[in-house]
């Protein structure tokens, strides 16, 4: 008897495309949720827009620039895609909504990388854990949605990891692709994104008895000789075009890599930093280690483990705290983390699977009760502090957010109970509750962000008080990079800086918040407006004073 043709593909092969299907809709739900839908939030996300907003008019185009000055703290790979991003969708999407959609497309690139990584270190089963924790990292969630340079550095310290995890099976191509991103790294972190990826081609070399042969030596010159080529192509640029404000970038740099000292509360608020933004990944990285401490120095353990030094010690050395700085650390935390899910124990596995489930479900309450806040005003003390912070806050058209969030809520449920009992299902259980958490928080408390983050009514009112005075010179205190890159974008104002404390200028704003006092009588100005918004550590006020008796 003949056996008629098979025309549905064999079980492994619809699981594994039924699994690839659910990654790739889970990471677009992860990554698009939020994205867009609201105005430019306060911090990060407007100071760097506005070199963004600066290249969409024409200026800063090979040195970014903040309203009109040289904006320092990054070069400009991620501005570059910003900017693009944003003038292709410019018919659909505002600006501000369409440079955001860079952090999407470097965060993608950054989970597909370390996927690929995972999968050639520790083989297949590792692939999908790898994504998975990178989408449930605690310190991702928020900057993978916000205008964020450092994801640009991410991205491409997975795209190098990626690149030397091929050198011993294809030593040009996995080289070349290392050098890529070495260079790529420089474009997005300057020096520091070299000294982060740079080293890790020293590392194949001595960690993997493959790379002991004159091909795999040949192949990781010809990546060191493309990662200095191109990683130096725009330090060139600028010091022939710009010698000046090159000098003034390199000494930026320079400051960046020495730091401004270190003190032992430094260290302690680095360890509470890591702690939490690394979250889980440094228990599941600490039990792999342990798991396979006899096998450090072969290259699937030694490559991720070294990258994870060369980034900590980075953080030791430079002054900066801010919770962004962790995100260079993430994909080697990833590596070493998913290097270690198959080899968990069953109880271990079984906690972390229940830890997950019952870790997102409280806070799935949290977020209804902060929502029951808002609209019915229960429970009594939590809606008294929205109303400190926001008096004049208010909810509209609960109900369409409120079917949302309920069917969000049910999905979630109805997937993590239907989930096959295997070693990574506590990987697919947290990475499935951080979605789930960050779309129900939007889908809930957008309005709320939104009200308190959104530059928008400052701005706008801005423009109205300064509509009498038809484009009349305005120069101002020394003001932040978010509030500088808002009077660009909202008002289409730049003020001119106050020098040896005087102007000519007839206008004079000053900006003030919870950590700046308030001024009091200016000798020779008279206050003709002010807005003030927010309470407590949410205040911010603008004062508008126009020169007495000006000649």
């Amino acid at each position: 008897m003949f056996r008629e043709p098979q025309t549905q593909p064999p079980p492994f092969l619809q699981r594994h495309l039924y699994g690839t299907v659910g990654l790739i809709l889970l990471i677009a739900f992860y990554l698009l949720t939020g994205l867009t839908g609201h105005d430019l939030w306060r911090g990060d996300d407007a100071r760097y827009f506005g070199p963004v907003y600066s290249m969409l008019q024409g200026e800063g185009l090979l040195f970014p620039q903040l309203g009109g000055e040289p904006f320092l703290e990054y070069p400009p790979l991620y501005y570059w895609c910003a900017a693009l991003l944003a003038f292709i969708t410019g018919g659909v999407l505002a600006p501000h909504e369409g440079a955001r959609l860079a952090s999407a497309v470097f965060t993608a690139l950054a989970v597909y990388w370390v996927a690929r990584s995972a999968e050639r270190l520790y083989g297949y089963p590792a692939r999908t854990p790898a994504a998975l924790l990178t989408l449930g990292c605690l310190g991702l969630v928020l900057h993978s949605h916000e205008t964020q340079p450092l994801l640009a550095l991410m991205a491409m310290i997975a795209l190098v990891l990626n690149g030397v995890s091929r050198v011993p099976e294809h030593p040009l191509t996995g080289s070349l692709q290392a050098g890529l991103g070495c260079a790529l790294a420089t474009l997005a972190g300057g020096i520091p994104g070299m000294l982060f990826t740079a080293p890790f081609f020293a590392v194949a070399i001595i960690a993997s008895p493959e790379c002991h042969n004159p091909r795999a030596s040949g192949g990781l010159l010809a990546g060191l000789t493309l990662a200095v080529c191109v990683g130096g192509a725009w330090p060139l640029l600028l010091h022939l075009q710009q010698p000046e404000l090159f000098a003034v970038w390199r000494q930026n740099q320079w400051r960046q890599i020495t730091g401004q000292g270190f003190n032992i509360d430094d260290f302690i608020r680095l360890i509470k930093l890591l702690g939490w933004s690394l979250w889980p990944l440094w228990p599941l990285a600490l039990w792999s280690l342990w798991h396979e401490r006899r096998r450090l120095f072969h290259l699937r353990w030694l490559l991720p483990l070294l990258a994870t030094v060369f980034s900590l010690i980075f953080l030791l050395l430079s002054s900066n705290r801010s919770l962004p700085a962790v995100l260079p650390l993430l994909p080697a935390m990833v590596l070493l983390a998913a290097g270690g899910i198959s080899t968990l124990r069953r109880g271990a596995a079984n906690a972390f699977d229940w830890f997950s489930a019952m870790t997102f479900g409280v806070f799935a309450i949290l977020v209804w009760i902060a929502w029951t806040a808002q609209v019915f005003a229960w429970p009594p003390g939590l809606a008294r502090h929205i109303a400190r912070v926001a008096p004049e806050f208010t909810l509209a058209g609960a109900l369409p957010q409120t079917l949302l969030g309920i069917c969000i809520c049910i999905l979630w449920f109805f997937l993590a109970w239907e989930l096959p009992r295997r070693p990574a299902r506590g990987a697919v259980n947290w990475a499935m509750g951080m979605t789930m958490l960050w779309c129900l928080a939007v889908t809930l408390l957008m309005p709320w962000f939104d009200h308190g983050r959104s530059y928008r009514p400052m701005g706008e009112a801005l423009s109205k008080a300064l509509a009498p005075y038809d484009g009349e010179c305005v120069t101002s205190n020394k003001l932040p990079d978010p509030i500088r890159s808002m009077f660009d974008y909202y008002a289409k104002l730049r003020p001119q800086p106050i020098h040896d404390g005087s102007t000519h200028c007839r206008l004079l704003l000053i900006y003030t918040d919870h950590r700046t006092e308030k001024p009091g009588e200016l000798e020779g100005w008279e206050p003709v407006w002010t807005f003030q918004r927010g309470g407590r550590r949410q205040f911010e006020a603008l004062t508008l004073y126009t020169r007495l008796n000006h000649g």
